[in-house]
Order: structure tokens, then sequence, then C-alpha cells
């Protein structure tokens, strides 16, 4: 017999959360679960003003959106950008819900992001060196293309 998938579906309203629509077993979760982040408001504490100024996005959103393009191969900002604002485990990794407006891609500068990115990195190297075994293994068995350097 012939079936045809209704578009109804499309229209539907239910109360899920974010959480449960991302696999366990995806490599955001993993990443999330590995690294603690927190080290970035340290780093760049000193670069925001308190008191004046629009308000800034969280500069850990900013790393972990580079990450997201690196670890996936997606080629430019504006692509994962896009890539963000659609995939459901990216929303998930960085904190956003379904409705949260994703930072427009002019928010990256190439230098300036490559060149914090880096920074972080190479902070965070000596604290990672017991783990470096398991997250270089974890990275290389998900199809990447991780070109830091």
């Amino acid at each position: 017999m012939l079936s045809k998938q209704q578009a109804e579906g499309r229209y539907q309203v239910s109360v899920v959360s974010l959480d449960e629509l991302v696999p366990q077993d995806h490599l955001v979760r993993k990443i999330e679960h590995s690294i603690d982040f927190s080290f970035i408001y340290d780093l760049v504490e000193d670069r925001y003003c308190l008191d004046n100024g629009r308000p800034s996005v969280d500069p850990v959103v900013l790393i972990k959106m580079v990450f997201i393009q690196y670890l996936f191969g997606i080629r430019s900002m504006r692509q994962t950008i896009k890539e963000i604002e659609t995939n459901l485990a990216y929303r998930w990794f960085l904190g956003y819900d379904f409705t949260q407006p994703i930072p427009h891609f002019t928010t990256f500068g190439i230098s300036m992001t490559v060149k914090f990115f880096r920074m972080c990195l190479n902070v965070q190297l000596n604290k990672w060196e017991s783990r470096m075994p398991w997250l270089l293994m974890l990275v290389t068995r998900h199809r990447t293309s991780a070109n830091i350097c």
C-alpha cells in the first residue's frame, strides 16, 4: 500500500528539552564533559569593562563556536553560524535554546579569533597533559578537520 507522509507534523507543538534531542554519544557532549572552559573568563577579564559599553557575547561561546568550526570542518564563520542556527547539538553545546539568536558572523575577526583560540590552547596544554592522549584519541576517532596550528 502506498502511503504518503503528511506535512502536519511540521506544525506540531511539543514540549521537549534540547538535552533530550542531542544523542548521548555526540562529540560535543564528550567535549563538554572533558574540557572546563571556565579558564577563558580569567584570560579575558581585563578586556571587558564592567560599567559601560554594550552587552557582549559570552567569550566561552565564541571559543566554542571556533571549536565547532574546526572540529566539524566548516570552512567559514558565516557557514558555521548557519550550521549552528539549524543544528540542535551545536545549540546545546553553546548553551543556546531554540529561540535565542546566534551571534552574527561579523562578531568574529579572523585574526582576533584565531590568535585568541591559540592563546587559550597554549594556556590549557599544561593542564591537559594528563588527559591529552584521551582527548587526541577522541578527536582523531571522529572525522574532523582540526588544523589549528
